[in-house]
């Protein structure tokens, strides 16, 4: 925006100096023809008077000694034809001053002024000084170039005054993209300067309000989601206590571990609801290691139910850019989303491989019957569900992906099943 300012006031500036500097150079080579075509007139006045006053041998002597002072080479031209003076040839010009009509002609090299004098015997006698280009161009080129400079340093003037107006105006603007940068990040306590016209500040405030309500909104969302949270942990005390009585200590250890289970994530969400928004912006863990932690979660129900599950893993570490507790929820989603909507003994793969430029892409594949709809993409919106549930666990992995710069695509396996790819992004 700066540039098209500046190239705007360049273009006016310049047009500007064009409708006056360029009648002024004309005006200029004007000036200095009229000015060395009236020294050349007034050097002939003086013999205007002594022509037909004086005989031939006075006026060659008049005449040469005119000529040996003046600038310009005077020729007089009697009317019996004999000249007197600087060699000229008779042009037409002469032949029309010599009817009575003083004049002024150019000539190649410079200009001829032609004075008619009457009153001889003979007839009319013509008075002619000689001015070359040089004298009628004399300080043309100087005047010029000062103009050019004149016109260069005015231009440069209007850059700086219109570069100044442009930083007047470029700076809240500015002002205003840095502070929807550091909104964008997560930083909820950026607020804009208003500044500059009048249109500006109010697009800053309205930005300062809007940026108010969202921090707002947003804590009173997290509290609620943390409030919730809490009043799960006295169903899962209980639950808890429950478990402990259970007199069998392999199904009591079992439910014990899932019970803690439920209370870390739990907290884990509560502890999230709670957790600054720019915190999450530089999140980092291996998914090697979160993922080979989650399938060994799964590896036991997947004997239960006779599931073949192979897992395909890099030999070093995948940094990706979510934290451990997002990235097991996710994979957490993807492969409970085999085992709720398929049946026993469908087998999977997951394949976890690093990503071009950076992240991982997770790939669960199953040998089941697929997506329930033709289109595979149709079950990522929230709370969309083919088999009865919540819905939310596509939506967790697909939020996860974006979160840190990746996708969630879904597709159809072939010769049956579906496809689940997690893309995860560089930390």
């Amino acid at each position: 925006m700066r540039r098209r300012i500046l190239l705007t006031v360049a273009a006016a500036t310049g047009l500007v100096l064009l409708a006056f500097l360029l009648p002024l150079a004309v005006l200029v080579q004007d000036v200095a023809q009229n000015r060395a075509t009236n020294a050349a007139t007034i050097t002939l006045q003086p013999l205007v008077a002594l022509v037909p006053t004086v005989d031939e041998r006075t006026l060659r002597g008049a005449v040469d000694q005119f000529n040996a002072t003046s600038a310009y080479p005077i020729t007089v031209y009697l009317p019996d034809g004999t000249v007197i003076g600087e060699p000229a040839p008779v042009t037409p010009s002469v032949r029309l001053a010599a009817t009575g009509r003083s004049l002024t002609a150019d000539v190649p090299g410079g200009r001829e002024i032609l004075i008619a004098v009457e009153g001889l015997p003979q007839g009319t006698a013509v008075l002619r000084a000689y001015v070359p280009t040089e004298e009628l161009t004399e300080g043309v080129r100087r005047a010029r170039i000062v103009l050019v400079v004149l016109g260069l340093i005015l231009l440069g003037l209007g850059l700086l005054v219109g570069d100044s107006v442009a930083r007047s105006f470029l700076r809240p603007v500015r002002n205003l993209a840095d502070t929807a940068d550091a909104l964008a990040a997560g930083d909820l306590q950026a607020r804009a300067t208003p500044g500059g016209p009048h249109e500006t500040q109010a697009v800053a405030q309205a930005m300062n309000r809007m940026a108010e309500r969202i921090r707002v909104l947003l804590a009173t969302e997290r509290e609620a989601v943390a409030d919730l949270s809490h009043r799960l942990r006295t169903p899962v005390t209980a639950l808890r206590l429950d478990v402990e009585a259970i007199d069998d200590p392999t199904d009591r250890a079992r439910l014990q571990d899932d019970v803690a289970g439920l209370s870390r994530a739990v907290d884990d969400v509560i502890r999230e609801a709670r957790r600054p928004v720019r915190e999450g912006m530089s999140a980092r863990c291996d998914a090697v290691t979160v993922v080979a932690e989650r399938c060994r979660f799964w590896s036991v129900l997947a004997e239960d139910t006779d599931r073949e599950m192979r897992l395909s893993l890099p030999p070093g570490p995948v940094p990706v850019g979510v934290t451990v507790d997002d990235l097991g929820y996710a994979v957490d989603a993807l492969l409970g989303n085999v085992f709720a909507h398929t049946g026993e003994g469908v087998g999977l793969v997951v394949d976890l491989q690093p990503r071009p430029g950076g992240g991982a892409v997770l790939v669960v594949t199953d040998q089941g019957p697929g997506w329930p709809s033709s289109a595979p993409a149709d079950v990522l919106g929230r709370g969309v569900s083919g088999g009865g549930s919540t819905g939310l666990g596509l939506d967790i992995a697909r939020r996860t992906a974006e979160a840190s710069g990746g996708a969630l695509r879904l597709g159809s396996a072939q010769p049956h099943g579906a496809v689940a790819g997690l893309e995860l992004g560089p930390p």
